[in-house]
């Protein structure tokens, strides 16, 4: 025969003058994969759906997207221009605005780079002699 042991009994405490530890607020939670592990799976991993043998294609293709356009890189950079050229781009706002399509500050500028662009180069210069010179370099604080 075989002997059966009493578990034995765990000593009492003496109780403690610690507070007791709070229960944890929030069971843990598994986390969601990150796009990069998600990416990370190849396809022969995941079960693919088998298809019917009798299954027909949709009767319409699906239409093919566009290509997308490569991003243009864009540039920021400041200048300094005087009051009356500043004034003029708020008249040229005013007046885009009033044919029904607002317009910002750089579309205006843009749009005048364009259009300089198409002039000869006689017109070109023609154009920057016209100008007020003015000096280079950020204008000194008036306190």
């Amino acid at each position: 025969m075989k002997s059966t042991a009493v578990p034995s009994a765990k000593p009492v405490r003496a109780a403690s003058t610690r507070p007791a530890a709070a229960p944890a607020s929030k069971p843990s939670v598994p986390r969601k994969r990150s796009s990069a592990a998600a990416k990370a799976v190849s396809p022969a991993a995941t079960p693919a759906a088998p298809r019917a043998a009798g299954s027909t294609a949709s009767p319409t293709p699906a239409p093919e997207k566009p290509a997308k356009a490569p991003k243009v890189r864009l540039v920021r950079d400041s200048f300094t221009m005087p009051e009356a050229d500043f004034a003029l781009v708020a008249t040229l706002k005013e007046r885009a605005l009033k044919k029904g399509r607002a317009a910002r500050k750089s579309e205006l500028l843009r749009a005048g780079l364009q259009l300089l662009g198409q002039q000869s180069p006689a017109a070109l210069v023609a154009a920057l002699e016209r100008l007020q010179p003015i000096k280079t370099g950020r204008p000194k604080r008036s306190d």
